[in-house]
Order: structure tokens, then sequence, then C-alpha cells
């Protein structure tokens, strides 16, 4: 399905998880923000902590960037760190020179925002929930010379394969591929980090969501060097501080890698529970978007607004959905990932907040 309409539709594009949680919601049970809880890990704050003691001296990059390479299995010119990886949308954003960007949606919806403030035209392709927000190429038009998409994608939870979206590079097109949450895959199947055969390609990986540095702001581009070189023209100087770029050298070291291996697949079976668990309520009219591969699963539940509305009042928070484009109606939220115990709290919550409906919930907590 198409959607060439030049404005946002009435999408609140600035609008973020995070936001759930501030003010009068600091003090909830955050099902909104897809950060793994309990991070950053003690190892991880001392390894920032030591890095204090080097403030007076600039940023030095070089090491930490040729460690992100090694961890990819690429040269150093392939690499660009970034304050968080939603810097390196603004950076698209500016430096490439495009005609026709597209963004596919539902996603992140900052790529779009960050084009449309650099007064880029973006055009939408908006995959349908009738086909489970699976990509289908050929929806993308011949002419676009900047297509984004995000793998897994944030809000859906939709893994694509790595074979489809590498379908979608062409000659002349650049393609950005959001792995932001590859990491949380077990074995990072479907990634396309680490490729060099598929042309315009690049991918943008973060560090804030498996290891808990959203405060901190630290991602990465992979591309060639001839577009790691462009986007770098477009950066300030010395954007990532020392202590992000002690974070980034410290969690791509094999010790790291194995740990957020193993958090990946503790996500999994956290997911499954959630998943089994949301399905008692099929009677509300309660779906999730199957299958789900991200440290999030996207539900469709009528009344989203109020649902999640009362659950606040029960001190829980998570993500509305209607900001995304592709999800309009009042029928959508998000919920992060959480541990067993969190993930029962909540969904005691939720049979809670859908007795305003005629038939009375069916979860007991097991």
């Amino acid at each position: 399905m198409r959607d060439d309409e030049a404005t946002p539709g009435g999408h609140d594009l600035r609008h973020h998880g995070d936001a759930e949680v501030r003010g009068d919601g600091a003090g909830l049970v955050d099902l909104a923000v897809n950060v793994r809880a309990g991070t950053p890990p003690a190892w991880l704050r001392e390894r920032i902590a030591g890095s204090l003691a080097s403030l007076a001296a600039y940023p030095d990059g070089r090491a930490a960037r040729s460690a992100v390479a090694a961890r990819h299995g690429l040269p150093a010119g392939r690499v660009l760190l970034t304050s968080g990886a939603a810097e390196a949308f603004v950076l698209l954003a500016r430096a490439l020179k495009v005609r026709r960007p597209v963004v596919v949606h539902p996603q992140f919806t900052e790529p779009e925002a960050a084009l449309r403030d650099a007064e880029h035209t973006v055009d939408r392709v908006l995959l349908r929930a009738a086909d489970g927000f699976r990509l289908d190429p050929s929806a993308v038009p011949e002419d676009a010379d900047l297509v984004v998409i995000g793998n897994p994608t944030n809000p859906t939870s939709v893994l694509h394969p790595a074979a489809e979206i590498a379908r979608l590079a062409r000659p002349g097109r650049t393609l950005v591929v959001d792995e932001a949450f590859m990491d949380a895959v077990p074995g990072e199947r479907e990634a396309l980090a680490g490729r060099t055969d598929v042309p315009g390609l690049v991918v943008l990986r973060s560090l804030t969501k498996t290891w808990g540095l959203a405060g901190l702001r630290i991602g990465y581009v992979l591309s060639s060097p001839e577009i790691v070189a462009e986007l770098e023209r477009a950066q300030p100087l010395w954007p990532v501080s020392t202590p992000a770029l002690a974070a980034a050298l410290a969690c791509v070291e094999p010790a790291a890698l194995a740990e957020a291996e193993r958090a990946a697949h503790g996500i999994a079976a956290d997911r499954a529970r959630l998943v089994a668990g949301l399905a008692s309520f099929a009677g509300y009219g309660v779906r999730v978007v199957e299958p789900a591969e991200g440290p999030f699963v996207l539900v469709r539940i009528p009344d989203a607004t109020g649902v999640r509305r009362r659950l606040r009042e029960l001190g829980y928070a998570v993500r509305r959905g209607d900001t995304f484009p592709g999800l309009d109606g009042d029928d959508w939220l998000r919920l992060a990932v959480r541990d067993e115990k969190t993930v029962e709290g909540f969904l005691t919550a939720l049979a809670t907040a859908l007795t305003a409906h005629p038939r009375p919930p069916t979860h007991q907590p097991r």
C-alpha cells in the first residue's frame, strides 16, 4: 500500500516511548521504553567510570572505531561512530543528495522526521496488518533513491529476511537498514551488518537497547568508505564523548558479545511468556502481531487509549501506537518485553484494565 502524501498525516513523529515515563509517569513500571531492564551492568559502568580520568583530553575515536570494525569483520574506513543511532538519521538526511526518499512504515519515526527537517519530501510505503506487516519489495517505487527500513522493525517486532531486504538494493540507491535491535535477536539471524556485497547499503546499529546506554548516546554506521566519508564530513568535531567511546570498546569485546547473546535468548523466553499471557485475552479482541522477534511486541486491542489510561492508573506505562504511520486508529499498543515477575504483574493489571468490556477477564497469574 502506497501513501504519497507529503505531510505527516497528523502523526506525532517526535513522540517516543520515554514520554510515557517522564513527569507523573516516572514512578510507573516501564513497558514503554525498549531498553533492557537492569542495565548497564556493573562491569560496563566501571569501564565508563574509568574513562572519566581522561576527560581533559579531546576524544580519540580511533581505537573504538577499529574495534567496532573488527567486530563486524570490516576495515575501519567502513565504520562511523555516532552520538546514538539517531544522529545517523540526521547525517543521512543532511549529507546525502537524494531526490525521492522513501520510508517503509510502520517503523521508528525519527528517520522520516530527520528527512522532513532537512526539507525533503518523503514518500511512505505502508506495510499492512493483514499481511503481518511483512515486507513486499515490489511495493517500493523503482525510482526511490533512498529507502529506509528497520529490522527487526520497531514497533511491529517483525524480522524481515535479509534476502528480501537485499532485494531493495539498486545501483544509485542508498538502502538504510536500522538494526538497532538486531543484537536482541539470538544469533543475529537476518542481519546485514558486515555485508559488503549489497550496493548502497547503510546499516545502523545502537548500543543503547541491549546495554542501557540511552543517556550516553553511542551508535554507529556501517557502509562503504565513500558514504562513511560523506557522513563524517557532516558531523561536528568530536561528536562522540570519551565515556561513550569507552562503552563502544567494551561492548564489542568477546565477553560482552557472549553476554549479549545470552541476553537475547533470555529476551526470547520472556517474550514467549508475554505473548502466551496476552493470548488469554483473545476474547477481548487482543491480538499480538506474530511472529514477534524483537524485545517488544505490537498488540492490537480495542479502545487502546482507554486501556493505556487505565494501565497508568494501575501503575504501568505502555507505548501508544497511533503516532506510527500505518497504525492509524485507536487500537494499537507496543509493549516492551520484561522479566517474568514484571510480565505477570502487567497481565494482572491488564485484566483489570479490560473490565470496562462486557466479558470478564480470564487471565490468572501463573
